[in-house]
Formats: C-alpha cells, sequence, structure tokens
C-alpha cells in the first residue's frame, strides 16, 4: 500500500477516534499512533486534508490537529492533576500510587510529545512557502498552548513549593516548556522568570546533577539575553553560572570534540550576550568557574579545526579576561602553565585568523573579530606571557 493512502487512512481513523465519545483507552491509542505517525511523516501530516470514502464532505484540513491538540491538552491536564496529588497528599507508603505514578508518567511524555511537535509544526509554518493553516486555525493553536504551557508551569510551581526538584515528569515539563518559549519568549513571561531558577535546578531521575533542563532550556535563553532585562534576570540569581557549567560539561564529555554543536553554540551565545553585558551584571567572573570556562574553550579550540569554534571561544575568553591577570590565573589550583600556554596559543590562532574565514553569517555579524582584538589591546599588559607571544609571532604591537 502507497504511503499516502496507509497515513491518510490512519488519520482518517484517528480522526474518528478523537471526535466521538470512546473509552479513554482508545484515545490513548489514538494519540499514541499519532504520535508514531508523526515521527515518521513529519508535522505536516496533522494537517494534510483527505476525503473519507464514505463521508460527504471532505474532512477539513485543520480538524485532526485540533482534534490532537485538545486531546493531548486535557490528557496533560488530568496527568498533571493527578500526580501532584499521588506525589504530595497521597500516601506516599503505597506501591500502588509509585506504579500509578509511573503509568500516568509514560501517558504524559506522550501527550508532551505532541505537544512539541504542534509547537515545531507552528514555528516552521513562517519558513514554509503559503500558509499552513488558517489564521482562525492558528489562533486556536496558540490559545490552547498558551493553557497548556500555563498548566504545566502551575505543575512546577507546586513541586518548587514541596521541595521536590528530581523526576523525569519534571525535566519532561522543563523540556514542552522550553520548547514553546523558545518560539514565543513573551508567553508567560512572569512566571517564567519566576520558576527560572527553579527550572534550571530540576534533576531527571538519573542525573546527579542539573545539565538536561539548562540544554532544554537554552534556545530560550539565547534569545531573552540578547536583551537586557534577560540578562538580568538570568544574572540576579547566578543562571550565568548554571550555563557556564552546562557548557564545560557538553564539551568535556565528548573529549573536547563536540557532536551536539547546536547546543553548544546556543551556550556560547548566551554567554557572550551575558558578558557584552558585563558592566550592568551582577556577574563575578573571578570565580573558579570562570577559569574552568578558560581551559576547556582552550582546549575545545586547540582540537578543533572549525574557524567558527576558534573565533566563538577566543571571543568569550577575551571578554572574561578582562577582568583578570596572568598572575591571578596562575594562582587558580587547577590553572597551570600548560592552560595558560594553551590559551595564549587560541588568542595567537584567532588574532591571525581573517574574518573572512567565518562560515556562520549571524555570528560575523557580532563581529568577533573585533571583541577579540580590542579585548587583547585592554587586557595585554596584565598578562605578558601571552602579549610576548602575539608580539613575536604576528608583530602585534600594542
Amino acid at each position: 500500500m502507497p504511503n499516502g493512502i496507509w497515513s491518510d487512512n490512519l488519520r482518517i481513523g484517528i480522526t474518528a477516534i478523537l471526535q466521538n465519545r470512546v473509552a479513554p483507552a482508545e484515545k490513548l491509542h489514538a494519540l499514541i499512533l499519532a504520535e508514531s505517525a508523526i515521527s515518521v511523516m513529519g508535522e505536516k501530516w496533522l494537517i494534510n486534508q483527505v476525503n473519507s470514502p464514505d463521508a460527504r464532505e471532505p474532512i477539513p484540513a485543520n480538524r485532526c490537529l485540533l482534534l490532537v491538540l485538545e486531546s493531548s491538552r486535557v490528557e496533560i491536564a488530568v496527568l498533571l492533576n493527578d500526580m501532584a496529588y499521588l506525589k504530595y497528599e497521597a500516601s506516599k507508603s503505597s506501591s500502588f500510587n509509585v506504579d500509578s505514578i509511573l503509568s500516568k508518567q509514560r501517558t504524559l511524555a506522550i501527550a508532551f510529545s505532541l505537544i512539541e511537535k504542534i509547537i515545531k509544526l507552528v514555528a516552521n509554518m513562517g519558513a514554509d512557502e503559503g500558509e499552513l493553516i488558517d489564521e482562525n486555525t492558528f489562533t486556536k493553536v496558540i490559545h490552547g498552548l498558551n493553557e497548556t504551557i500555563g498548566v504545566v508551569l502551575e505543575y512546577l510551581q507546586d513541586s518548587k513549593e514541596h521541595g521536590e526538584k528530581k523526576g523525569d515528569d519534571l525535566l519532561a515539563s522543563v523540556r514542552v516548556v522550553g520548547s514553546y518559549l523558545a518560539e514565543t519568549p513573551v508567553a508567560c513571561k512572569e512566571k517564567f522568570q519566576e520558576l527560572l531558577p527553579f527550572m534550571l535546578s530540576i534533576e531527571g531521575n538519573d542525573e546527579p546533577s542539573p545539565f538536561f533542563s539548562v540544554c532544554f532550556l537554552l534556545p530560550m535563553l539565547c534569545q531573552t539575553t540578547m536583551k537586557a532585562e534577560g540578562c538580568q534576570v538570568l544574572a540576579s540569581f547566578g543562571g550565568d553560572k548554571a550555563v557556564v557549567e552546562c557548557l564545560i560539561k557538553m564539551i568535556n564529555t565528548h573529549s573536547y570534540k563536540v557532536e551536539d554543536t547546536d547546543s553548544v553554540f546556543l551556550a556560547c551565545d548566551t554567554i557572550m550576550n551575558l558578558l557584552l553585558k558585563k558592566e550592568k551584571l551582577p556577574l563575578s567572573l573571578k570565580e573558579p568557574i570562570y577559569v574552568n570556562l578558560l581551559r576547556t574553550l582552550a582546549c575545545w579550540a586547540e582540537n578543533s579545526n572549525d574557524p567558527t569554534v576558534t573565533m566563538m571561544a577566543s571571543s568569550i575568553c577575551s571578554l572574561i579576561l578582562d577582568h583578570s591577570s596572568e598572575e591571578a590565573l596562575l594562582g587558580y589550583p587547577n590553572f597551570n602553565h600548560s592552560d595558560l600556554h594553551s590559551l595564549c596559543r587560541l588568542i595567537v590562532k584567532s588574532l591571525a585568523s581573517n574574518e573572512m574565514d567565518m562560515v556562520d553569517e549571524a555570528r560575523a555579524d557580532l563581529d568577533l573579530q573585533e571583541i577579540i582584538s580590542s579585548g587583547f589591546s585592554r587586557w595585554s599588559h596584565c598578562f605578558p606571557y601571552i602579549k610576548g607571544t602575539v608580539e613575536r609571532e604576528l608583530g602585534y604591537h600594542m
């Protein structure tokens, strides 16, 4: 059977189930099938118009989308309410509660996945030629997503009040919130800013420390820190350190050969946004974590042939070096002459690079070359080893 036929028939069947009164288990099975179909066929599967063989009129193109959205929203609201009760109100000694929570978490994962796929569908509308959905449908979808994200934030608020910050359900909640706010940063703005410190502290069941929660929020943080207000919110509670720790872990996990470059550059851009506005922020760049970042970035660039890596790493290092000195760095127990040499090689390499080597025009617009060269002119007198090497190898005098 051709792909178009079976996928169309599947959509017709799922639509029929979701729009009729059926048992909850049947609706759940329909949502599971919808999630699998979208994973195979892509998000546009939700809005392809088809004719049912026994229908007098074509099924509206938006019906499957709206039914899947509404059914997922209902599941999420009910599941989060039930889980909050089982976790915080019912007896924790009951093994039934544990099994019930695990079962609900599995169902929640399906509903969250569908919401994320709908978010992706809406986000891709601007990239496609023509309108995928009409304005009325778009408004309904956005309204539904706003309400659902609000429900998820309330669940996170409840968890915060109960001192609960570990759990895959909480991590999944952060992920879906991050996915949506990356596309609409102004949605639920006040509530999100209030919960941001807590969200950055959330750990999955098997995590020893927060990591994935920060990763899930990076696209949104990268956008919000482009403005001074976003930087102030993040820096006000030390959120910059969470991003720095995340970046260090991403790079070190792969022995400086990073595979998930998108997340790494999102973290770099977020840190860059903060550093460029550091005069107005409560950043403490002399803390050990920033010294560790210098070491990590120097090693990352040393093991990469990508000029973008060199320029980004050097730019961040240059902005941090504004607040240190060679003597101060060597005074840290985890920073030695070998680290200073690696840092020196990075600065030399970046100053010798031509701006035309940049392969990403978006980053070239930041004028990273200027950040590095102007930074060197400011702090070179505090780093005689780096200054001497640059002058000797490049004839770069200040």
